[in-house]
């Protein structure tokens, strides 16, 4: 893990990241153009904070942590000003498995704490049984409740929602 840093990004690593998912989406571009200019606006406004972990000078994976209730849907129960709710917990592929996510978790868990957060909160897709397992490793086992949400372009997903607690 020799020259892996993380750290909270700034808006140019933002727009690099943003910038490299939107050119790996096969479908939805649209979506993720959205979701982009959202981001950095809501970073901006101090609603998010958006962690990256960065080898060799490149952006690898990075998780967001959303602060404000008024940008998520399904609010209720997770987010409050004790209750964070993290998402976009992304890997690029290469180094998908090594470790790398688990210290950005890490550092990211730990800043959320040290600012007064209680709770950490996130949303899975039931079908997305790999995503679970791996939530429930790092210890979201308290089941809030379920819920719809819908992409910029319509389309709905279900989703449920899980915390932890932290200590």
């Amino acid at each position: 893990m020799q020259n892996y840093i993380c750290k909270i990004a700034t808006i140019e690593e933002m727009n690099t990241k943003w910038d490299y998912e939107i050119s790996k989406a096969k479908n939805n571009k649209d979506n993720w153009l959205v979701w982009k200019k959202e981001n950095i606006k809501n970073y901006q406004n101090g609603k998010i904070i958006p962690y990256y972990g960065i080898l060799n000078g490149q952006i690898i994976c990075e998780a967001t942590a959303i602060l404000t209730n008024d940008i998520i849907q399904n609010s209720d129960k997770l987010v409050d000003n004790k209750t964070v709710y993290l998402t976009a917990f992304r890997t690029n592929k290469p180094y998908e498995g090594k470790g790398y996510f688990s210290k950005l978790y890490k550092f990211m868990e730990d800043d959320l704490k040290n600012k007064g957060y209680t709770l950490l909160t996130l949303g899975v897709e039931p079908k997305e049984v790999r995503n679970y397992k791996i939530y429930h490793h790092y210890g979201f086992d308290q089941f809030i409740k379920s819920g719809i949400e819908v992409y910029p372009d319509g389309t709905k997903i279900n989703v449920n929602y899980y915390g932890k607690k932290l200590k």
